[in-house]
């Protein structure tokens, strides 16, 4: 079953949605323009509910199918914020909003679930019911975790659940897959190694945080070479280093470093996390500084149940075809907040190909049009075969 005809009639609509969406881009929780579009369409396509306000922003559209023999409930989930970036891709729809970008082309995911919304309000040829889930916050705001903290699953009967992401560097019309541990968990740390700064010339009468920083940026990197096995995975980035004066001839007070910790295994992020905290105290004490330290658990690894991997590469494979669907691939560092939807519910997390696009998160990034059929196939002919007809 390749895309679907109906689906490809709506790619001009679908398309329009996006780039409505491109345009307008907002960030975390505060969604009003995107949240309206969302909520006006799913009403216009004669959903049997649309719940707004879960998770503080998120919607929940409600499709019943003809028949509901088995009490079967499968929700499809796309998120809709954008990122703190300055758009550069001089598109006719590029962002209105000088400081915000949808970078990451969640305005394609969102367009394309609405997409499958549509086609599946029409049809209704499934045994069940559907659940499609406008997320807000995925980008550093913990939305997926609000909607389930705010008792979604429960509420409205989820059993399993799916998600999408583009990929750019695949080729559109394929996908790609996997079961297990497929992006990483990220959490965060930031330390002020604090010393006593005063005049360049005389550095015997100060503490000087910055040999400091210096040897704490290398000694970090042990926590990878030397306390993880090497088969396993793990990184560990220095990202900010900033000191307190931006005078050459000042010797500064305090320097602020600032990092990430990827990981795949919950015993190595345990471990992580008590070594970099080791490390940075020990170092700084080394050289005569003290270490503030603050250690910030994000998003948990984000892992595919492997019966639903299963079934996504079999749906993919029929949408796309054989071949074009590669099942297996090692898992990403990234980090991804469907991991707390996976947690609460069986399902799967899969790629669309973008093409030979800027990758995500750069600010000459657009999501391709051309994959819109796509993805709303797959999520069309997930539930159709999930959930037969009766």
């Amino acid at each position: 079953m390749p895309v679907k005809n109906r689906l490809a009639e709506l790619h001009q609509e679908i398309t329009a949605w996006r780039r409505q969406i491109h345009a307008n881009p907002e960030l975390q929780y505060d969604l009003p323009k995107t949240t309206a579009l969302v909520e006006a369409q799913l009403k216009a396509f004669g959903c049997d509910e649309v719940v707004t306000g879960i998770g503080r922003s998120g919607i929940v559209g409600v499709i019943r199918g003809k028949t509901d023999t088995a009490g079967a409930c499968v929700g499809l989930r796309a998120d809709m914020d954008a990122l703190p970036m300055t758009e550069e891709t001089g598109l006719d729809y590029a962002s209105a909003t000088e400081g915000k970008m949808h970078a990451c082309g969640h305005d394609g995911h969102t367009a394309m679930l609405l997409g499958a919304a549509k086609y599946l309000a029409e049809t209704r040829n499934f045994d069940g019911t559907v659940c499609v889930i406008f997320q807000p916050a995925e980008e550093g705001g913990a939305g997926g975790k609000a909607m389930v903290d705010d008792g979604m699953m429960d509420r409205f009967g989820i059993r399993e659940v799916y998600g999408m992401h583009n990929e750019p560097g695949l080729p559109v019309g394929e996908f790609g897959v996997s079961p297990g541990p497929i992006m990483a968990a990220a959490d965060e740390f930031e330390v002020r190694i604090v010393g006593r700064g005063g005049h360049a010339a005389q550095p015997h009468n100060t503490i000087d945080p910055s040999p400091a920083a210096c040897a704490s940026v290398m000694a970090l990197q042990t926590v990878a070479s030397r306390n993880v096995d090497p088969l396993k995975q793990i990184v560990v980035s220095v990202c900010t280093i900033k000191t307190s004066s931006e005078a050459h001839n000042v010797i500064p007070n305090s320097v602020l470093l600032r990092g990430t910790v990827r990981t795949l295994d919950e015993d190595i992020r345990d471990m992580a996390e008590v070594r970099v905290i080791e490390i940075l105290q020990s170092t700084a004490a080394a050289y005569g500084c003290k270490a503030e330290i603050t250690y910030h658990r994000g998003y948990p690894v984000t892992v595919n149940h492997e019966e639903n991997a299963i079934i996504a590469a079999e749906i993919a494979e029929a949408v796309a075809g054989k071949g074009r669907v590669h099942y297996g691939r090692p898992p990403r560092m990234g980090a991804e907040d469907f991991s707390y939807m996976l947690r609460a519910r069986p399902g799967a997390f899969i790629n669309v190909g973008n093409g030979e696009t800027a990758r995500v998160h750069h600010p000459e990034y657009n999501f391709n049009d051309d994959a819109i059929p796509y993805g709303c196939s797959f999520f069309a002919e997930l539930v159709e075969r999930r959930m037969p007809a009766a």
